[in-house]
């Protein structure tokens, strides 16, 4: 297969990915705003779920095909930028500090803490098996659970102030269907692209002669992170730092939890041999410890803080290059 055919498969699936995604949200809010969802549902668990649905398309392909590994580095990638650069764009964009100072964010902070954590004390052994993801997908449920354990914390109606100010945004039955519509759109795009990405993927590892976690961990980790990073982006223009946290947190214990256990669950996945799963494990583990304790710090998380955390990424990416490159 040409070279340049499958550079186009990739960036082609990837851009589908990108505004299939963005469908995806905006169909969401719309949904959610005709239904009268609370602001708390929607930055936890709608945003982060829907914003995860490349990661687990992806994950399921690769899966299928016998090459969960590519999820597994791509999952690692993204985990790593949206700790990182999903949070620190905002902050340098805004050119102010992103506090965190609601109780359940603090609190959500340990639970995305132990979803880093939690899978890799299961690779310690160099295997995902398939109760290992069972474990994972419990450990997301009993997120879920707490998340709707008090109902204190949906009280706030949704963006309020929005629905007053444009008719007919929150009751219009045309702006559901169409929110439903751009819902359903994009999934299915989504699902079409991700099985372009892991085709194209398998390609160019093959031509290139470059490790396929790697093609994981630099290309389809970015470009699955990008609705995120679009997302983020989008919210600081509002000064919404709260739905940012929100899709942040989510989107690391959907993808870390419950994409990787279905993935597993669906191929165990070995890691025997692949040294830059270290590394990047290592690297996760700096930059979710940076954003924890950063986050504890004066309840915010300042510019200077979010300079570190760009750093901590370009490390990153400087690292795994030099040694994959040696």
């Amino acid at each position: 297969m040409s070279f340049i055919i499958l550079v186009a498969v990739f960036i082609i699936s990837c851009l589908i990915i990108y505004f299939a995604g963005e469908w995806v949200v905006d169909g969401i809010m719309n949904v959610a705003r005709y239904l009268g969802w609370k602001e708390f549902v929607l930055s936890f668990l709608v945003m982060a779920f829907f914003g995860s649905l490349p990661n687990l398309f992806v994950g399921i392909s690769s899966a299928l095909q016998g090459i969960p590994e590519l999820s597994l580095g791509e999952i690692i990638s993204g985990n790593i930028i949206n700790l990182t650069i999903v949070l620190a764009l905002p902050i340098l964009l805004m050119g102010k500090a992103i506090e965190i100072k609601s109780e359940t964010i603090k609190i959500t902070s340990f639970f995305v803490l132990g979803a880093i954590i939690f899978p890799v004390m299961l690779l310690l052994d160099g295997d995902l098996s398939r109760v290992d993801g069972l474990m994972l997908i419990f450990y997301y449920f009993s997120y879920i659970f707490w998340l709707f354990s008090k109902k204190e914390r949906f009280k706030k109606p949704f963006d309020e102030e929005l629905c007053r100010t444009n008719e007919g945004l929150c009751n219009s039955f045309l702006v559901f269907l169409k929110g439903l519509s751009k819902t359903v759109l994009g999934i299915a795009l989504i699902i079409i692209a991700a099985q372009g990405i892991v085709w194209s993927s398998q390609g160019l590892a093959a031509g290139l002669n470059m490790p396929l976690i790697l093609v994981g961990i630099f290309i389809v980790g970015f470009g699955n992170a990008l609705p995120e990073i679009y997302f983020a982006i989008k919210c600081s223009e509002k000064d919404n730092t709260y739905m940012i946290l929100g899709n942040l947190m989510g989107s690391v214990v959907t993808t870390a939890t419950l994409v990787l256990g279905i993935v597993s669950f669906i191929s165990p996945i070995s890691i025997a041999g692949f040294e830059n799963f270290a590394l990047a494990r290592a690297f996760l583990l700096v930059a979710c410890s940076a954003f924890f304790i950063f986050s504890k710090t004066d309840g915010k998380v300042s510019k200077k803080e979010a300079l570190a955390l760009v750093v901590i990424y370009v490390l990153f990416l400087i690292v795994e290059t030099l040694i994959s490159t040696f």
